[in-house]
């Protein structure tokens, strides 16, 4: 079985590619580095004894995906689980009333409409699997954010672009249900990763002070392990659901 994460290299994207090796999937990942730059990220992955492979590629770019899933047909022959985790920050947190439109743009264009037409392909590459053969199951699972339903005023690009991933995870779990590929969004808190290292302070002092329910950051190892869930089939009858792994950062609470 192969497995393709984006923006694997790295963060989350890798703690799902690790995950998914474990569970015996061969690995595609990608990034914007060069393959010198990302060849210890593929050293642990071939050391779980899987193969893994890396390919340079940016999501937003409409021909870096194509390149992407031809390279993959020809080199694997099969695709059986798509994670969209590629992601960016904006480069400069600015208050809505002031922001501009090119963070806006960069934003759109890589978190959402790039995963976006990358399902798309993807999705007519399962089809084409599962028209050949009915026991195959396809599975997709878009790496979104809280941000998706918390807003956060100086950053309104990024909390709308990852909204945008959420309502996505539901039309393709509608349109592909008829060909047994099952698609979900799993929606991280706060983790540490190198995006969230800029506010680790501030985060630290919340967390200390009762912000989540488990009074830790989450890790990229806590996302990996409910993916891979997702990607064996062990959360059957539950297509379009929402995992939220946020440590009870959006629990309501008196």
């Amino acid at each position: 079985m192969v497995a393709l994460v984006t923006g694997g290299s790295r963060g989350i994207g890798f703690g799902v590619a690790m995950a998914l090796a474990k569970a015996g999937y061969d690995i595609v990942f990608t990034g914007r580095r060069g393959s010198t730059e990302v060849e210890s990220a593929r050293a642990q992955l071939q050391a779980c004894g899987m193969r893994a492979e890396y390919v340079q590629a940016d999501v937003s770019s409409s021909a870096d995906r194509s390149a992407l899933v031809a390279k993959i047909k020809e080199s694997f022959g099969r695709l059986d689980v798509l994670v969209n985790n590629a992601g960016i920050a904006p480069k400069v947190r600015a208050d809505i009333l002031d922001a501009g439109e090119q963070s806006f743009d960069e934003l759109i264009f890589t978190n959402l409409k790039g995963p976006y037409f990358l399902t798309q392909l993807v999705a007519r590459y399962m089809i084409q699997q599962r028209q050949a053969n009915s026991a195959y199951r396809g599975c997709i699972v878009n790496v979104s954010s809280v941000s998706a339903t918390v807003a956060s005023v100086n950053r309104g690009d990024y909390c709308i672009s990852k909204a945008g991933v959420a309502m996505a995870t539901k039309l393709w779990a509608v349109r592909l249900a008829e060909f047994g590929t099952d698609v979900y969004e799993v929606r991280p808190g706060i983790i540490a990763t190198d995006m969230t290292s800029g506010v680790k302070a501030k985060y630290d002092a919340l967390i200390e002070g009762g912000l989540l329910l488990e009074r830790r950051w989450g890790t990229p190892q806590d996302i990996g392990k409910a993916v891979a869930m997702l990607a064996r089939g062990d959360l059957p009858y539950a297509s379009g659901s929402v995992l939220v792994l946020d440590g009870g950062l959006t629990q309501q609470r008196l």
